[in-house]
């Protein structure tokens, strides 16, 4: 296997955990928030860390970056979670180099997504990457990596239909409360939280209900303000939520906060109520269910639906796996090119310095010594020896035994930097 190391002895790791194996009660205790995820990085950098990134949605927490150790990145989640390295190690993943590689590339094209085809995760990858170059996490591996993952994903959008619709965790919610709430389009509905799930949630609710029937509340106000103006909506203070809940016939609760907002103590229902939570943490406790007439519906559970939309769209999962595979060995090209790169450069510069000495020879010997045709004929000889090393380093099995051997052949003493 390749590695894609910066020395000797870091290597690229992606560690975390996901839907596929932790609950959403182990999601929540390793989700960041936003100032985690500034502390981590700030963590990171004090570490000597290279470069890394850093996601939290709700379905996963991940870091892709460089280690001498994977236990280095699961560190840095530990210290700045509720999580522990013994939780971790239940149900987490490490994938070094190559696997770490594909890994990015299946979860930024929603192919690795609780629900098939949801594009929302590679936002939250452009917003990692942007926070880690302003923390000066970021070297030219990782951020050509990262727009090689963002092209996939574009051309697969555009090239296949495998996002035909809106597959998201706000869709399933939205085809959830159509299809178990009758007469929606006159039903109370209120939103709690406006982050990136809420406001996609209620854009797609906004087409199947009627506005005035849409009330938004959200702790800063001036967000919801935003998105009610955009759709126009009713906005209430969040001092109101108690009295908004007892109005409402469906309540979608899309918070970043990380304990419970909404508990049995707060709600004084007269009529059935469906809540869905789609917060990482849960920001609903458990104990509303005790209430008559309350239905409550986590995430996880909303990921579940499979109706003939999505079943359709595991037929182009072949194509958008084409797609990954030619984007990726062009970056896989790329990479292996920068690495023997520092070494041809410097073979060449020590075959000009050579070329040169013997010319100076040859100027001293020789009095109709032709300066142009020397010149002429020696650097063609060094580009077609130069091209002969390219294409054995190109096409050998063993890189970096051929990097050290014509290294050490012409005592070529430059600095390593691969990346």
């Amino acid at each position: 296997m390749e590695n894609f190391n910066m020395s000797k002895h870091t290597s690229f790791y992606a560690v975390g955990l996901s839907y596929k194996k932790a609950d959403a009660a182990t999601r929540g205790k390793f989700s960041l928030d936003a100032k985690a995820k500034s502390t981590l990085l700030i963590q990171a950098e004090a570490e000597g860390i290279e470069a890394l990134i850093v996601t939290s949605t709700c379905n996963r927490t991940e870091i892709y970056g460089f280690a001498n150790h994977p236990y280095e990145l699961i560190k840095l989640l530990c210290e700045n979670s509720q999580g522990t390295v013994q939780e971790f190690q239940e149900v987490a993943y490490i994938y070094k180099n190559q696997e770490a590689i594909n890994h990015m590339f299946r979860v930024g094209t929603g192919l690795d997504s609780q629900i098939l085809g949801d594009f929302e995760i590679i936002s939250q990858i452009k917003t990692a990457f942007a926070e880690s170059k302003s923390n000066g996490l970021v070297n030219s591996f990782l951020e050509r990596l990262v727009n090689s993952v963002i092209q996939a994903s574009k051309k697969i959008k555009t090239e296949t239909e495998i996002s035909s619709g809106a597959t998201s965790v706000s869709f399933a919610s939205v085809q959830y409360i159509i299809k178990n709430v009758a007469d929606i389009a006159n039903k109370n509905i209120l939103l709690f939280g406006t982050g990136k799930i809420g406001r996609n949630t209620c854009e797609n609710l906004v087409k199947h209900t009627k506005h005035e029937q849409i009330t938004l509340i959200n702790r800063t106000k001036d967000k919801a303000e935003k998105l009610a103006q955009k759709l126009d909506l009713v906005v209430k203070d969040y001092a109101d939520l108690q009295l908004e809940l007892q109005k409402a016939d469906v309540v979608v609760v899309a918070t970043g906060a990380q304990n419970p907002t909404i508990d049995k103590a707060i709600l004084n229902l007269k009529k059935p109520l469906l809540i869905l939570d789609l917060s990482i943490p849960k920001n609903v406790h458990e104990n509303v269910q005790e209430i008559d007439g309350v239905t409550l519906i986590h995430l996880d559970h909303l990921s579940q639906i499979t109706d003939e939309t999505l079943e359709n769209r595991k037929q182009h999962i072949p194509a958008a796996e084409a797609i990954i595979e030619e984007i990726k060995t062009d970056f896989l090209a790329w990479n292996k090119n920068r690495k023997f790169a520092p070494t041809i450069q410097a073979l060449k510069e020590k075959l000009n310095s050579i070329k040169e000495g013997e010319l100076n020879v040859q100027r001293k010997k020789l009095p109709n010594f032709d300066e142009e045709q020397a010149e002429l004929i020696s650097n063609r000889i060094i580009q077609k020896i130069t091209n002969q090393f390219v294409n054995h380093l190109k096409d050998g099995d063993s890189m970096d035994e051929g990097i050290e051997w014509i290294e050490k052949v012409f005592q070529l003493d430059q600095e390593k930097s691969f990346f």
